[in-house]
């Protein structure tokens, strides 16, 4: 991953933190995986699977007790993305503050980077 030298590729804030722990904890997941891919009315959508077993190529973070593991073709998309986990009365989800991103739709699920 390209960056910069001892700097996470994508930071976690601690809502997320708690919440990946908890869904790693309860089904003995290995993490979370996070990717990219083509859909949506903006063109891409964010994907995130449960991990069982860890891909060499991906990369991993991890925080805390929580693991998060970008997939190859999406770290260059990604990379200085924070991920955060929010509550609100109508729903609770992760939410990811994109640095690359340079169009949302009004759903907040697809996105375009400047790149596409």
């Amino acid at each position: 991953m390209f960056g910069i030298p001892g700097k996470p590729p994508v930071s976690i804030t601690p809502a997320a933190v708690t919440q990946i722990t908890r869904l790693m904890q309860r089904d003995g997941h290995q993490g979370l995986r996070i990717g990219v891919k083509k859909g949506g009315c903006a063109g891409m959508e964010y994907t995130m699977d449960y991990v069982t077993e860890i891909d060499p190529h991906d990369e991993v973070i991890e925080q805390d007790g929580a693991r998060v593991l970008i997939a190859p073709m999406a770290q260059m998309f990604l990379f200085g993305t924070e991920i955060d986990y929010k509550t609100s009365l109508l729903e609770s989800g992760f939410v990811f503050n994109n640095p690359n991103v340079t169009e949302a739709c009004g759903c907040g699920e697809s996105i375009k980077f400047a790149n596409m």
